[in-house]
């Protein structure tokens, strides 16, 4: 639990101190949120799920957000950058959504 309090308060202090980020992140960072979005859900569910490990999360993190943005440089190397980051969208948002869904489930079903 300590990684996921440590990833919002991160968040919120970036929100307030607004960092410059370098020119040439700019074009994976969109993906990296999203990659880091689906580490955090996953996680969520694994922990509703009464299965969380925070070796696990800590992996698949930076496991997702390395993975995605890999794949969008490849693309943007072969000159298919704008189809392969839309592939990496869809994909994580399905895994998002699917995720929320499960938490929804939980949490209602009480």
């Amino acid at each position: 639990m300590a990684a996921v309090l440590g990833l919002i308060i991160g968040v919120v202090v970036g929100v307030f101190v607004q960092p410059d980020i370098p020119v040439w992140i700019q074009p994976y960072l969109p993906i990296m949120v999203v990659a880091a979005l689906d580490a955090l859900l996953g996680a969520a569910r694994a922990y509703f799920e009464r299965r969380f490990s925070d070796r696990v999360f800590i992996i698949s993190f930076f496991a997702n957000v390395v993975t995605a943005t890999l794949l969008v440089l490849l693309g943007n190397q072969l000159g298919v950058g704008s189809q392969l980051q839309t592939a990496v969208i869809v994909v994580l948002g399905i895994r998002i959504f699917s995720n929320v869904s499960a938490i929804r489930r939980f949490i209602f079903r009480g």
